[in-house]
């Protein structure tokens, strides 16, 4: 009881029950379907661009930052070249303006029939490779780099 001098405090309210939590939809096929088939699309995009728009003409693509400092060529370096040989359908010409690129494209094909099929299933889509594998990666790439800077290694030039 309170002190005959103190107000009254007010009741405290009881707490709102809680409800259980919801439990959260799954995507939509469609929702899930979103990042590839958008993936596809910005794909599809630059290769109609590159294919339309000739980067053995000067003047359209800016020059590589690399070549143009140091004269050297990187891994990146003959890729719009090839880019637009095979948006011609000639696989020969593009594996001689940039073979990692060429063998990069077919790769990039079946990750990406992998990410649309698993999206389309709903399972989870997580490209985990062991450390390793990003080394020798990495080491692919920069044996490229090299060989194709050194006389021997000139028929990788673009």
């Amino acid at each position: 009881m309170p002190a005959p001098d103190q107000p009254a405090r007010p009741a405290i309210p009881p707490p709102a029950p809680v409800s259980p939590p919801v439990a959260a939809r799954p995507p939509s096929t469609a929702r899930r379907l979103l990042a590839p088939l958008a993936t596809l699309a910005g794909v599809a995009a630059a290769f109609t661009y590159v294919g339309l728009v000739d980067p053995n003409e000067t003047g359209h693509y800016p020059v590589c930052p690399l070549y143009a400092l140091t004269g050297l060529l990187c891994f990146g370096c003959g890729g719009l070249r090839s880019a637009h040989a095979v948006a011609h359908g000639d696989w020969l010409t593009a594996l001689g303006d940039n073979a990692l690129a060429t063998v990069g494209y077919p790769l990039f094909a079946v990750l990406w029939v992998v990410w649309l099929v698993r999206a389309r299933k709903g399972l989870p889509v997580a490209l985990t490779l062991r450390p390793v594998w990003w080394w020798v990666l990495g080491g692919v790439i920069l044996a490229f780099s090299v060989i194709r800077n050194v006389p021997f290694g000139s028929s990788l030039a673009p």
